[in-house]
């Protein structure tokens, strides 16, 4: 019998979704294919290369017959802290100019939408390797996420000798919103996936020090800081402010052309 494939990407936030299909109860179980890139793993969901994938939120409107898997997710009620904007000092009513990384297509449209729906202008877009220092050498602000953001969101927020000024993106959204917000879910094109993604999610947060102990000499973070980045600010459960929030992304993603058509959020069986 064919184990199921999966995909998702390595930074450290999805560690506690991925954990047990790694190293717990679920090793062996399932093929696991793990990628810096996050739109990757969109990709090969969209083309039948495996069974359910981790992917950025917005990927569900572009899928075609894709479902969300019910209740688990990589999302931030307050405060998020590894997706961000980032500029030399300026207010974001200054900026004119952004340069994306375009490794998630949630997080840059969730940047469009600021921009155009609260903050009511539209600066330049530009799409660019994710090197903070190159980013903003041509553009007045830069969209950083994942453990990259992350290294800038302790304070002073310095790089290559500079300190910037970061916007937390999910602290903007909630700002304009009072919503939580959902970056991502595992998401499949099956009716019904028999992986226990809630359990696989328990496990793992049952093993944050492991987790932490794998990525702390890669990332400027105390241990402590990430303990808490990985219990405090990433919510792998999805409450009803974060559900709305999603659904209020997907409408502003229409209104603002970033999507065709926003449609109903489906969930597989279990």
């Amino acid at each position: 019998m064919q184990v199921p494939r999966i995909s998702a990407s390595s930074y450290s936030n999805t560690a506690p979704l991925v954990w047990s299909f790694l190293y717990g109860q679920n090793h062996g179980k399932v093929e696991i294919i793990l990628d810096t890139a996050p739109a990757r793993s969109a990709e090969l969901l969209a083309h039948d290369r495996v069974d359910a994938a981790l992917v950025p939120l917005i990927a569900y409107q572009e899928i075609d017959d894709v479902r969300l898997v019910p209740g688990v997710c990589v999302g931030a009620k307050e405060r998020v802290r590894s997706v961000c904007l980032v500029t030399k000092g300026e207010d974001l009513e200054n900026v004119r100019s952004v340069a994306l990384d375009v490794s998630s297509k949630t997080s840059v449209a969730l940047t469009k939408i600021i921009f155009r729906e609260f903050l009511g202008f539209e600066p330049k877009f530009k799409s660019v390797e994710p090197n903070i220092n190159a980013m903003l050498a041509n553009a007045d602000c830069a969209l950083l996420i994942g453990d990259p953001a992350l290294a800038l969101s302790v304070p002073p927020a310095v790089s290559g000798g500079l300190t910037y000024r970061t916007f937390d993106l999910a602290e903007t959204w909630r700002k304009y919103t009072g919503l939580g917000f959902v970056f991502a879910m595992w998401m499949t094109k099956k009716d019904q996936v028999n992986i226990d993604f809630a359990a696989a999610r328990d496990e793992g947060l049952a093993h944050i020090a492991e987790i932490v102990s794998n990525y702390e000499g890669e990332l400027r973070l105390e241990r402590a800081d990430l303990v808490k980045y990985l219990t405090g600010n990433i919510s792998y459960s999805i409450d009803d402010s974060m559900r709305d929030g999603m659904e209020l992304y997907f409408r502003l993603a229409e209104r603002h052309g970033l999507i065709a058509r926003a449609k109903e959020a489906v969930f597989c069986n279990l």
